[in-house]
């Protein structure tokens, strides 16, 4: 009777979901290191674009101080695996970043005005690779975003979810779109002539 008795814990232990719920966090913990190495990749990145540009573009200063400062904005952020867990941190950092792209957005429009700024191979070489690292945030990004659906649905679905409201594992915050309502309405495109 022992032995039946010790088998049958054994087995509802063994579908309580525990196991999933600590590898899927874990899974998030990965995804989101990777989506910071990634910003921090970008981070890095920025002020050796800025210098290049600055030789070229020493008039266009208030695009440079704009980057600069969405540089120091996200490095004000203090990025922790915890981060991830907290909506509020989290929507921080993101507008962060977020300003960060627009600056960068800017400063890469500008450059187009520079022929011989185009023609840098250390410009080239340096808005490469800053493409490159944006495609890796993008991948990064949805990873976590996949990562933080499999927990979430593991904490919230049964027989998991009773073992998380036991253990007090909650869902998780999920990447999100500062301004929704904007990026939701295609943009107007006119190839007409301009009068």
């Amino acid at each position: 009777m022992r032995v039946l008795l010790l088998a049958l814990c054994l087995s509802l232990l063994s579908a309580c979901g525990y196991n999933d719920i600590q590898i899927n966090d874990e899974a998030v913990k990965s995804s989101w290191a990777e989506v910071l190495n990634q910003y921090k990749r970008r981070a890095d990145l920025v002020p050796n674009l800025v210098n290049v540009v600055k030789g070229y573009a020493e008039h266009e200063k208030e695009v440079l101080i704009k980057v600069t400062e969405a540089r120091a904005s996200v490095g004000s952020i203090q990025a922790t695996p915890e981060l991830a867990n907290d909506p509020e941190a989290l929507a921080r950092f993101e507008k962060a970043q977020g300003s960060l792209s627009s600056a960068l957005s800017r400063l890469m429009v500008i450059s187009e005005n520079y022929p011989q700024l185009q023609a840098n191979a250390n410009f080239r070489d340096l808005q490469a690779q800053l493409e490159g690292t944006e495609n890796r945030i993008t991948v990064a990004r949805n990873r976590f975003i996949k990562s933080i659906e499999t927990y979430n649905i593991g904490v919230r679905t049964f027989p998991n979810n009773l073992t998380a409201m036991v253990m007090g594992y909650k869902p998780k915050p999920s990447f999100t779109v500062e301004n929704e309502a904007t990026i939701s309405n295609a943009p107007a495109v006119d190839f007409g002539s301009k009068k």
